[in-house]
Formats: C-alpha cells, structure tokens, sequence
C-alpha cells in the first residue's frame, strides 16, 4: 500500500522525523481495524526508510484518541474489508495473531524510538498504542482511562498498567475506570514530560530531534538492550498471560457484544452507577 493513500492515518516526514497520525477528528481518532492496518503500515515504512530517526505518534484535533472504534457507521462499512470473526477460534486469533498481542508487541518493539504525543482523552485502545511507545510526552489536559471493569468485561487486550502504575495503582484505575490525570501520570512514570497544551508539538518536536542526534544503529541497539532486559524481567509474559483474561471473557455480554451497533450507547449506560455515586459522595482526596 502507497503510504500517501492511507484513508485515516497520516505520515509527515519533517527531516529524520516522521510523525503518524491517527487522523479521525469526528470519531474522537477512535480505533478502527483499518486505522490498525494503516497504522502497521506507517510504522513499517517508517522502520524500514533509513532517513527516519524518530517516530511520533499523534492524534489530530482535541483528542489522542477516545479508545476502540465501538460502533460508527464507518467502521461497520470497512467490515466487508476487514471483517471480523466472532466465533471462539477467530477470536483466539484476533488475541494471538492479530490487533491485540502480537501488533502492539511489533510496535512496542519497532527498530526506531517512538515517542507518543498526548493531549485530551487518551482512553483504552488508544491507551494501548500510548503504551507501545518508548517515550510520552503529554499536554497539561491529558488524561487516561481504562473502563472496561466497569462495563463487565475484562477487556485489558494489551496490559501494561501494571508495569506503568505499579501494581496498585492499576489495581485503582482498573477498578474505578477514573481518569488518571496528565500529572498523575507522570508522578508515576507512565509519562515522560507534561507541558501546557499550546507547547506539546514544540515540546515533543524538541526531545525527537535531539534524540535523532544519536546515531541510529546505537538508538537501535540500545532500545534492543532495554526492551530484552524488560522482557527478562517479565514484560512481555505477563501482558500475554493477563491478556488471555480477554478471551476468557469475551462471551456473549448482551448489548455489549461487538457485533452490536449501539454499543456507544450501551458503554455510557455503564458508567452511570459511578456518575450517581460521586453525586451522593464526597471525594475524600
């Protein structure tokens, strides 16, 4: 596929940076099949041009990204091309061989340091593409989610929090699906830098071009060496292994199926009960 005639992720070459954006503004940059498929196909061509340094992962407009495509009416026309199979082999497939493991594994791993550059929501599978990336830079109004406790179903598809929290602090957003602020977040070490909004491209820009400084084979190995001694320390184990929670669950949840047209709908039924309980009580901190 030419890399100009991608329909929903754009690839911008500014000297030995090259940033891929997730380019659905309307959509909140919500993840389709064929945003991941254009997506794979900018990191590949990226990874495989040696003029390219540094790769930045965007998301245009307000937002990075509002998580998974649930239901638009674009992304049910891109079945025909990217279909999905709902029985239980395709979805072992889908985990294993596809979007879930082994993509986000391909990226996490690219031959080229990756920096994700964060403003507004950056929820759920959009959280996972952030997760993917060695670096995060995030405005001052970032904020992230991940709210599929809440929905009933343990859909962690790529699970990092753990690794990025600390184990009870995931255990916390996991658990509440509250949004963990841009602050929090780099408190914890799941981001790098947070700047105000109006600095994030500069600010980013800034820490890519200095790091393109490097001579790439040593960016290379070096990102080989930490992302070997993070998978030595169980990274990559443990994320299959949580993520197999997934398929366990991934059963028939009624409205919350897949296949069903409302579940836009449907996922904001569920965060109701959490809306009337901050309500009726005060926050203790």
């Amino acid at each position: 596929m030419d890399i100009n005639d991608l329909k929903n992720v754009l690839y911008e070459q500014d000297g030995d940076i090259v940033t891929v954006t997730v380019n659905r503004p309307d959509h909140l940059n919500a993840i389709s099949r064929r945003v991941y498929f254009e997506l794979d196909e900018a990191f590949r061509h990226a990874e495989e041009d040696p003029s390219v340094k540094v790769i930045v992962v965007a998301g245009s407009g307000e937002h990075f990204g509002a998580g998974h495509d649930l239901g638009t009416e674009e992304m049910r026309s891109e079945l025909d091309e990217f279909p999905r199979d709902m029985s239980p082999e395709g979805r072992i497939r889908t985990m294993d061989r596809g979007v879930y493991f082994r993509l986000h594994d391909r990226w996490r791993n690219l031959a080229k340091p990756t920096i994700a550059m964060i403003q507004g929501y950056c929820i759920m599978g959009s959280w996972m593409l952030a997760s993917c990336c060695d670096i995060a830079v995030a405005s001052e109004d970032a904020k992230f989610a991940d709210r599929s406790v809440r929905w009933g179903v343990v859909s962690h598809e790529y699970v990092t929090q753990f690794f990025d929290l600390g184990i009870k602090k995931a255990k916390e957003y996991l658990w509440t699906g509250d949004f963990l602020t841009a602050q929090e977040a780099e408190d914890l070490g799941m981001v790098n830098r947070v700047v105000p909004r109006d600095q994030l491209r500069e600010a980013t820009m800034w820490l890519a071009r200095r790091i393109a400084l490097n001579d790439t084979a040593a960016l290379h190995l070096s990102k080989m060496q930490i992302n070997q001694a993070w998978d030595v320390m169980g990274l990559t184990a443990a994320v299959r292994t949580s993520s197999n929670m997934w398929l366990i669950n991934a059963t028939d949840r009624g409205a919350g199926r897949e296949d069903n047209p409302n579940r836009v709908s449907w996922s904001k039924t569920q965060n109701q009960r959490f809306e009337d309980y901050d309500r009726e009580h005060t926050r203790p901190w």
